[in-house]
């Protein structure tokens, strides 16, 4: 995509930007102060800047592509996550609330501007720090409770987001894995496994949050405050996120919590049913469990290729090595089955 020439990409040009935004993003706002670019967000760019409104200074937060024009082709789009969000508020699910949709006109490319919330998102310390020991108590039910108003969702408010069966989605990284021509052992016998075992489609295709796990979770001592990162929302079946949260990646190391390495499965799904999910079989959340270790296991993988190409970056060569994880995560589960 062709940059605009009025595009503006410095720290200084974005406050100038967002300054003439203000009155659009609050009540008698007139200007923004301290912008900052934050380290968090893998694949977008997160600033936090305070809006000025006489003597009031709220915190907020713009999510934007990076560069403002760099569109990831596997993402949803900022502006269908923005409408994401604000379907979300309205069933209930904990989201911040969006202040304002970049437009073309405004010249800061891709993004909206959401409220601040206070917490942690790192997931190591969400499982260990003594802060949220409270809190882990009762974190696997609210993410279940939460993940069934996710579902209420009405996917026909968002037509344009892709639509995936079990097999499909299992096609797509089988796809990937054969096109990476490396062979790995243990991800063909997972393979076979799942397609052995893949569940039909669903009775009901659901809106997916599609990376619901723990460190795409605001926490505080009192539990999750809003859930962040829906860029790979979809549409398919809503187990989809009951498997993704428990697979071991995202456990940090407590890996004898398998509810994001802090709760187990049956409060997860306790919580979803009890909220209006549907039952929940657990032959089929294992499936999904399984196939969220391949689909780590895949994008791990493909970071090799990242790697040797445009993106020589340590980051790129820790996450590639560690497929091997998966591995030894993939038989440990297999055996289970």
């Amino acid at each position: 995509m062709d940059e605009p020439p009025h595009l503006q990409t410095s720290e200084r040009d974005i406050e100038r930007g967002l300054a003439a935004l203000a009155p659009r993003m609050g009540a008698g706002a007139t200007t923004v102060e301290g912008l900052k670019r934050l380290t968090a967000g893998a694949t977008q760019e997160v600033w936090r800047f305070e809006l000025v409104a006489g003597e009031t200074r709220t915190p907020l937060i713009l999510r934007r592509a990076p560069g403002g024009v760099r569109v990831s082709e596997t993402a949803i789009g900022l502006e269908a996550e923005a409408r994401l969000l604000e379907a979300a508020a309205v069933v209930g699910a904990p989201v911040p609330a969006v202040r304002y949709v970049l437009a073309p006109e405004d010249g800061l490319g891709h993004g909206f501007v959401m409220e601040f919330v206070e917490g942690e998102t790192l997931g190591g310390r969400i499982v260990k720090s003594e802060a949220f020991a409270d809190a882990r108590r009762t974190l696997a039910r609210q993410c279940g409770e939460i993940l069934a108003a996710v579902h209420r969702m009405d996917p026909a408010d968002f037509p344009d987001l892709k639509r995936h069966t079990p097999a499909e989605f299992l096609e797509q990284y089988h796809a990937a894995y054969r096109a990476s021509a490396w062979p790995r052992p243990v991800f063909d016998l997972a393979f076979r496994w799942l397609e052995a075992h893949c569940p039909p489609p669903p009775e009901h295709m659901r809106l997916v949050h599609g990376d619901f796990r723990n460190g795409n979770l605001m926490i505080g001592p009192d539990g999750v405050r809003a859930v962040l990162d829906w860029e790979l929302a979809h549409v398919g079946d809503p187990m989809a996120d009951l498997g993704w949260i428990c697979t071991n990646p995202w456990r940090f190391g407590r890996v004898e919590l398998p509810v994001g390495g802090f709760g187990q499965r049956e409060d997860l799904w306790a919580g979803y049913e009890a909220a209006g999910g549907a039952p929940v079989s657990r032959d089929h959340a294992h499936w999904w469990e399984v196939f969220g270790s391949i689909r780590w296991g895949c994008m791990c993988a493909g970071m090799t290729a990242a790697f040797r190409g445009a993106d020589p970056s340590v980051e790129r060569a820790v996450i590639a090595r560690r497929t091997s994880e998966n591995e030894i995560d993939l038989l440990r589960l297999l055996a289970a089955a």
